[in-house]
């Protein structure tokens, strides 16, 4: 799901309950150590440095006692709400909106490790549901180019669900043979805040364009990566 949705493409681990702030850096490199990459993403950073504030959001949800999934559900609603809103035209609307659930993808992973809730399975449905959350947007922008029979809206719309499915397939297949694809200037939490002012400001065009260039350069980015850590595992 965009700006505080840096839940990337997992739930995030926990590291302790010791303050984060001030130390974002730092602690990204032993993300990046404890998980054997060589990689610090910007969602990485992300999710650090305002760790500080979703901890305690997170907190006083489960004291309400919300659940992951309830969160994870309910930011796909609302984003296909966005989406039909988007499908008339609305483009202030359903941008407000879908800027508006973004926060729900950055508190369900720390309100599943506060409760304790299976951490696997809770990733897996989180990453389903965010491809689900992401094509169903560009379903409405598609819906709208065909009506008016915008056909650059509808091309610009098609390549950009091209190249966003692309960059988290490549890294799903590279982590099924053992290497990590994580690099790329334009990975899922970078398109959203590229699409979502483009759509509240009322200029789906220029952003959707920006995401079906930079998305599809980002696939083959990580294609190369994953060909150049395929050599180096096997010399």
């Amino acid at each position: 799901m965009v700006p505080l949705a840096f839940a990337a493409h997992s739930r995030p681990r926990h590291f302790g309950s010791q303050s984060l702030k001030g130390r974002p850096f730092r602690l990204a490199k032993r993300i990046v150590k404890n998980n054997k990459l060589d990689q610090i993403t910007f969602t990485d950073r992300l999710r650090i440095s305002f760790k500080w504030a979703v901890d305690p959001v997170a907190t006083f949800l489960v004291r309400l006692g919300v659940r992951a999934n309830m969160l994870t559900v309910a930011g796909l609603l609302g984003i296909t709400f966005a989406a039909y809103w988007l499908s008339q035209g609305k483009f202030t609307w359903g941008g407000l909106l879908f800027l508006l659930m973004t926060p729900l993808d950055a508190l369900d992973g720390p309100v599943a490790r506060l409760r304790g809730e299976p951490q696997n399975f809770g990733a897996f449905v989180d990453s389903v549901i965010d491809r689900y959350s992401e094509l169903v947007i560009y379903a409405g922008l598609l819906w709208y180019a065909q009506k008016l029979d915008h056909p650059w809206l509808a091309m610009a719309v098609y390549f950009a669900a091209f190249g966003s499915v692309l960059v988290s397939y490549i890294r799903a297949r590279a982590q099924s043979v053992g290497l990590e694809a994580k690099v790329g200037f334009l990975s899922r939490v970078e398109r959203y805040f590229i699409l979502g002012p483009a759509l509240l400001f009322n200029v789906p065009f220029i952003g959707v364009t920006i995401i079906a260039i930079g998305a599809n350069l980002t696939a083959l980015q990580r294609i190369f990566y994953v060909r150049q850590a395929a050599h180096k595992q096997k010399s």
